[in-house]
């Protein structure tokens, strides 16, 4: 399987295999490519509508020239920093595909796979080779979202945390709001008439995320001492409910 950058041969097919329907799988498979790879090209140069082989291929060059050396994380060969760049990125690539912006993608991949599961503004800023507003919009989505938290170490410096309990809180906050869902489909349904067609409709989404954000709920309840068992072993039944 070939390594290193995509060509601009490379885009091209990219850019007739999106013009013809086909999957990203499919043009992986014709590029002999991963499909974390195409996928990421794709979704970093415009989307799937939008994506155009010349302005992908001089959008690369032109990062590549201005990209600047990341903050130090510590010994590792170049093959290793090589491994993280490639899964930070498809990381990032994978949050954007779930709905979340760019920049915030980037901010929450970065704080994951930190060692801290923390840093403060300056530090996503020299990390990220951004500005400190797209840091500062990036973190207070995030934080409405309750995906990260804010919090002030012993120097009184602002940071921002993704650990185990806010990845918890998360799956909780969308359980929340398939109720809240329920709840506004359901006053549909005595708004529109019990006996329309509309209303069955919406009693039926209404019952459909009821049953799922009842699940979520539960089953990140049972499976919340995962989240703080080291990998390897087992505290008790990992499946059982926590204490609080």
């Amino acid at each position: 399987m070939p390594g290193g950058r995509l060509t601009q041969q490379e885009r091209q097919q990219i850019a007739l295999g999106l013009a013809d329907g086909l999957a990203y799988a499919e043009i992986a498979r014709r590029l002999d490519r991963p499909t974390s790879t195409i996928t990421r090209e794709v979704m970093r140069n415009g989307g799937p509508t939008a994506y155009r082989a010349e302005l992908a291929h001089r959008a690369t060059e032109r990062r590549a020239h201005r990209r600047r050396p990341a903050a130090p994380r510590g010994p590792q060969a170049p093959a290793q920093a090589e491994a993280v760049r490639e899964h930070e990125e498809a990381f990032t690539t994978l949050l954007m595909q779930q709905g979340l912006p760019k920049m915030m993608s980037r901010v929450l991949t970065c704080l994951y796979t930190t060692d801290a599961g923390s840093l403060t503004a300056s530090e996503l800023v020299q990390r990220l080779q951004v500005s400190p507003a797209s840091i500062s919009k990036a973190t207070t989505f995030l934080v409405s979202q309750g995906l990260i938290r804010r919090e002030r170490d012993e120097r009184r410096r602002e940071r921002y945390v993704a650990d185990s309990d806010v990845f918890y809180q998360g799956m909780v906050a969308a359980a929340q709001g398939h109720a809240q869902l329920a709840e506004t489909a359901r006053q549909g349904v005595s708004i529109l008439g019990p006996d329309t067609p509309a209303a069955a409709r919406l009693e039926n989404i209404a019952r459909f995320v009821d049953f799922v954000g009842e699940s979520m709920l539960r089953a990140a309840e049972q499976a919340r001492g995962i989240l703080y068992t080291k990998p390897g072993t087992t505290a008790g039944n990992d499946t059982a409910v926590t204490d609080r």
